[in-house]
């Protein structure tokens, strides 16, 4: 049995990339039936391919039977998440952290910035011709919450610095203490919302995160707040956006949706106050460099038999 690596990305054009392994391109093909690159049996390192559909992604999971390590190359993982127990145990999942940190961020500031002063609404008029000035809230002055204070969250606060806002607060799982201040812990919430004017969402989705944003944390957010979300889709409950949306109380900016891709004619398209972006933070030109690094870095880890960085879990552990 050879010991192959099925990479997303053609192994020519990866510089680095360590002796002792056999390296094969696959990324789903343009319809995600392109054909296995070999005996699944013999992969020990797949890569999960990038920007494809859930069912791509997954394909060859069950299949895998020798696999000694799962590598995503996105911040989160739930989208494999659910098909572990198919693979064996003993096997090393580990995400993509500090891939998409600057990307994201700065794509979260874009969003930020875009929404309070009226882009959206500027592009319209372009459109149209018209010569529309209005007044606008700036983001200086702002205080802004950071929901989800992992390296995503704590790259848009280093993002955030220049522009003058008033306070951040951080919120994360747990309460720790940073260099910048206190993280404070999920159940703090409530007596943060309502002091927020910016309110960015980029924690990773798990069970103690899905739904998260109820209709009650919506209800505690200051009139005229501003909801970001650069995390994930179901962080959200998209009902209880709507509501709030559509009574014209707060604004959002959603780069990703619950469903997602989002369909025509879903009532989120035309709600008020929000701008939508197509789950773009990610991938940009700052995806790629950062993304062939991270690979070179775990696969010669990988070969040396050293410990591998961005272990999430290791399946038949018992926190798996």
């Amino acid at each position: 049995m050879t010991a192959d690596v099925w990479l997303p990305i053609p192994p020519e054009e990866i510089e680095g990339l360590p002796d002792g392994l056999e390296y094969r391109f696959w990324d789903g093909g343009e319809d995600g039936e392109q054909e296995f690159p070999g005996d699944p049996a013999d992969c020990a390192f797949y890569v999960v391919p990038y920007m494809k559909r859930y069912p791509v992604k997954v394909r060859p999971l069950a299949q895998l039977r020798n696999v000694r390590v799962i590598q995503t190359l996105t911040a989160g993982v739930d989208d494999v998440m659910g098909q572990l127990p198919a693979v064996p145990p003993g096997v090393r999942l580990c995400n993509a952290r500090g891939v998409h940190e600057s990307s994201t961020a700065e794509f979260a500031l874009a969003l930020i910035l875009a929404s309070l002063r009226g882009i959206p609404g500027f592009v319209r008029a372009q459109q149209e011709e018209r010569w529309r000035s209005a007044f606008h809230p700036a983001l200086a002055d702002r205080s802004v919450l950071i929901v989800g204070y992992g390296a995503i969250g704590s790259a848009i606060e280093d993002r955030l610095t220049p522009f003058e806002v008033a306070r951040v607060a951080r919120v994360a799982r747990s309460a720790r203490t940073t260099a910048r201040g206190p993280v404070h812990p999920l159940t703090d919430l409530p007596g943060l919302l309502p002091e927020a004017d910016v309110v960015v969402l980029s924690t990773p989705l798990t069970d103690a995160t899905r739904g998260l944003v109820d209709a009650e944390f919506l209800g505690r957010m200051k009139d005229g707040a501003l909801l970001v979300n650069v995390a994930r889709g179901p962080v959200v409950d998209t009902k209880a956006l709507l509501a709030e949306l559509e009574s014209g109380r707060i604004t959002a900016a959603l780069d990703v949706t619950d469903p997602e891709p989002l369909p025509p004619a879903h009532p989120l398209w035309r709600a008020p106050g929000l701008l939508i972006s197509p789950h773009v933070g990610g991938p940009s030109s700052a995806f790629l460099p950062r993304a062939k690094r991270l690979l070179t870095d775990q696969l010669r880890r990988f070969v040396n038999r050293e410990p591998l960085r961005n272990v999430v879990l290791t399946t038949g552990a018992s926190d798996a």
